[in-house]
């Protein structure tokens, strides 16, 4: 009763679309169908504890229960409650059984029986009422062997189909409206990434906010809001982790006035657009994790009452693409590295793997490694031939011929800061090298 109140406020109380808070799984309701699933199943003979009993794997008993939510070759979720009832006589042989349960399968096998056996049922009980040790023989009969036949026999349950019709439904309303909402906001990125790239766009005679942008970005990819690639921290966030983590990074662009300095107005609108497409996705992401509770409390509820198993055994079988197989955030969030984070280049993707600094004058190797100059010069002064990062006998073949002209142009057109810093550092090690420890490093002044 909790749960249910609690996931009701949540649900008003978060700022959902009312066309989401619709389409949530309805607990309460599936609750009252549970009541009747546990009811009918009492009506069988077949209470929680005996249906724990019969369902064991540690059990020996003659009498085997099978409960499946899906039959082979089938698509859908369609539960089927079957027994295999030990025989003799046409009288169920268990001693273990409650007396309903027993009267329950008493009646099943009378099913079953041809004409013959039905005529000898009244007295083959009788005898058993009358003989005290019957139990006991009957144990015995089945250790010398004495098994008899086994007839499986399916268990109709109205109100057991009724509940997983309606909760695989309500999954498959929740898929549907995910997979509208990641298309929405798919489309969103598209086009916020031809705003970015506007702005952003490197550019001598006019103004460009390529430098904010990058820094922005990169604190973003920092502050892993929705999924962290660390070793150590990996995975998908839960929304409570992102909600921290997206505010860390708004505090950081405020702290750093990334936003406030931008020089061309529209970056303003791009850089509001990307808060509230990070928003849009954290509120996705809570209402996929209640709803995802909202699950699992109810199919372990189920269990607790009819001790068949279907907690873990559910998610497996259902027909779910998103709700239980998958997480929009993931999704969304890879869209976002492809389509808006790389407008906007980051220098990690161009630093030379020898120096850490970016790959100044840049020379691929036959392998197709990249390195700065610098260091593929020093590789080739110690006299190694093989390929930093894959060992391939390269170093010792590279000339000019190897300069990336078109990398090289690149990154001097997206990152002339670094390559600037670059530059001069590569000079003052040249000039220690030529002149001696004591040299410093002077810019050229025209006179």
């Amino acid at each position: 009763m909790k749960f249910a109140h609690d996931l009701k406020q949540n649900l008003a109380s978060q700022g959902f679309p009312p066309h989401w808070v619709e389409r949530a799984i309805p607990y309460s309701q599936l609750k009252k169908c549970l009541k009747k699933v546990q009811r009918e199943l009492q009506d069988l003979g077949l209470d929680q504890e005996t249906l724990r009993a019969l369902l064991s794997a540690e059990e020996t008993a003659p009498v085997a229960l099978q409960y499946k939510l899906r039959q082979s070759g089938s698509k859908f979720v369609r539960p089927k409650l079957t027994v295999n009832v030990h025989l003799r006589d046409g009288v169920a042989v268990d001693a273990s059984l409650t007396r309903e349960s027993r009267g329950f399968l008493e009646k099943l096998a009378s099913e079953i029986l041809d004409d013959n056996k039905r005529e000898s049922l009244d007295q083959v009980r009788a005898n058993r009422q009358n003989d005290s040790g019957s139990s006991e023989r009957l144990k015995a009969d089945a250790n010398n062997g004495d098994i008899g036949n086994y007839e499986t026999i399916e268990v109709p349950l109205v109100f057991d189909a009724e509940f997983f019709d309606m909760l695989q439904n309500d999954v498959n309303e929740l898929d549907a409206l995910q997979a509208e909402e990641q298309k929405q906001l798919t489309t969103e990125i598209t086009e916020l990434s031809k705003e970015v790239s506007a702005v952003s766009r490197p550019s001598r005679f006019s103004k460009s906010d390529m430098v904010r942008w990058r820094e922005i970005f990169e604190l973003y990819l920092d502050s892993n809001v929705f999924f962290a690639t660390q070793e150590c921290d990996h995975g998908a966030r839960n929304s409570q982790r992102a909600l921290k983590q997206l505010q860390w990074f708004q505090n950081e662009v405020e702290k750093r006035n990334l936003a406030r300095d931008f020089k061309i107005p529209q970056s303003r609108h791009a850089f509001t657009r990307f808060l509230q497409l990070n928003a849009s996705l954290l509120k996705n992401l809570q209402f996929q994790e209640l709803n995802k509770l909202a699950v699992s409390k109810i199919l372990k509820k189920f269990d607790k009452r009819t001790s068949l198993g279907v907690s873990k055994s559910f998610p497996k079988f259902i027909l779910s693409e998103g709700l239980l197989a998958g997480g929009i955030a993931k999704d969304v969030c890879a869209s976002m590295s492809q389509e808006l984070v790389s407008v906007v280049p980051q220098i990690n993707d161009y630093l030379c793997p020898v120096c850490f600094s970016v790959a100044y004058r840049p020379v691929r190797l036959d392998c197709k490694h990249v390195f700065c100059i610098r260091c593929i010069i020093k590789i080739q002064r110690r006299k190694e031939t093989h390929c930093p990062l894959c060992r391939a006998d390269v170093v010792m073949s590279a000339s000019a011929d190897n300069l990336d002209h078109r990398l090289e142009r690149y990154l001097e057109k997206y990152f002339p800061k670094e390559v600037k810093e670059k530059q001069r550092a590569n000079e003052m090690e040249r000039g220690i090298e030529d002149y001696g420890p004591g040299y410093k490093h002077q810019d050229c002044l025209v006179m």
